[in-house]
């Protein structure tokens, strides 16, 4: 594998931004993004950005629509460009509610541009696709930016999860103490420490290899919100602009219950293509070896169906959310409960 640029040989980005990330006060504007095609010869995309500024403070970068089928991020995040003021901040906000515009406006995880999926796009490339350059632009114009990063997640239409904020295993001790701390400030129902399997892509990695307080989170699924799921979202991030030094006032505490994903045994993946039937349901206890989901053959009748199995005990904090599965599709999630 051909190692990665020096910064200095970089391209420079195309990507201009019309509002000024240094000036007091409340600006809504674009990221521009130049994008010649066959409807617009001289046409662009155009990434919505708000950026609130008073003071001096820490730098929070609030971004949602990483995966364009989700939606807690971008309805929370849209409330927030609406209706925070530049005399509540002490320091910046930037909110990004569609970080992925091109995939949020088709509804669709990855971009129908280029089927680039954001969060394994990273570090990016400046004249690479379209989703590379947005890649880049965060990395490397963004990011060094912000003091605290949050990336709001939920399961889109394939999957559907306990609602969880998530922090990382980091070689950084230190590092991933202030991120746990930032992380228990959100207040999510629950909370998870994960190590990523496939980390070296993605966005999380980026904001960390800087020194970043990162949060993550997954808050539902199912290819839509609820409002339950957008209330989690928002005293979220209030939570954690409170905890930033950013807001007055206290975090509103909630009870949120740890959970931790230590290994593959976690997953239970689908070898078959079918009909899936659940045998649990999110946030049930389950056991070692128990029938937690069945696939029916949709080809023929009569014929018994597949039974899966949790590998380990637990709760079960994520599941596949069609009715249809595929050879290869994550069916079951099964988490440790650590408190």
């Amino acid at each position: 594998m051909n190692a990665p640029l020096p910064e200095a040989t970089l391209a420079v980005n195309p990507i201009s931004s019309t509002v000024d990330f240094e000036r007091d006060g409340v600006q809504h504007g674009f990221l521009k993004l130049p994008y010649s095609r066959d409807d617009s010869a001289w046409g662009a995309v155009m990434i919505p950005i708000t950026v609130v500024k008073h003071g001096t403070g820490p730098t929070a970068l609030l971004t949602g629509g990483n995966h364009g089928d989700e939606y807690e991020g971008p309805v929370a995040l849209s409330k927030l460009a609406q209706r925070l003021e530049a005399g509540q901040v002490s320091g910046r906000v930037i909110i990004v509610p569609f970080m992925n515009t091109p995939a949020f406006h088709a509804g669709q995880r990855t971009s129908p541009i280029d089927k680039g999926n954001m969060n394994r796009s990273f570090p990016g490339k400046p004249d690479g696709t379209v989703t590379q350059k947005i890649a880049d632009y965060f990395r490397r114009t963004l990011l060094p930016l912000a003091d605290i990063v949050l990336d709001i997640h939920s399961g889109g239409r394939t999957l559907d999860f306990l609602p969880f904020a998530a922090c990382h295993v980091l070689p950084d001790k230190a590092q991933q103490a202030r991120c746990e701390a930032a992380m228990r400030a959100f207040a999510a129902p629950y909370s998870m420490r994960m190590l990523e399997l496939d980390a070296q892509a993605m966005y999380d990695t980026a904001a960390e290899s800087q020194g970043k307080v990162f949060v993550t989170t997954e808050l539902g699924g199912g290819g839509s919100s609820t409002a339950r799921s957008v209330a989690v979202a928002e005293r979220g991030v209030r939570n954690l602009l409170v905890h930033a030094g950013i807001l007055e006032g206290e975090v509103q505490p909630g009870e949120s219950i740890m959970l931790d994903m230590p290994g593959d045994d976690c997953f239970v993946a689908s070898e078959h293509d079918g009909l899936l039937e659940m045998c649990r349901d999110l946030g049930e206890r389950v056991e070692q070896g128990e029938v937690i989901a069945r696939i029916h053959d949709i080809k023929r009748s009569g014929a018994a169906p597949v039974e899966y199995r949790a590998r380990r005990s637990g709760l079960l904090a994520a599941r596949h959310f069609p009715g249809l599965v595929q050879c290869g599709d994550t069916l079951a999630v099964v988490a440790d409960v650590l408190q």
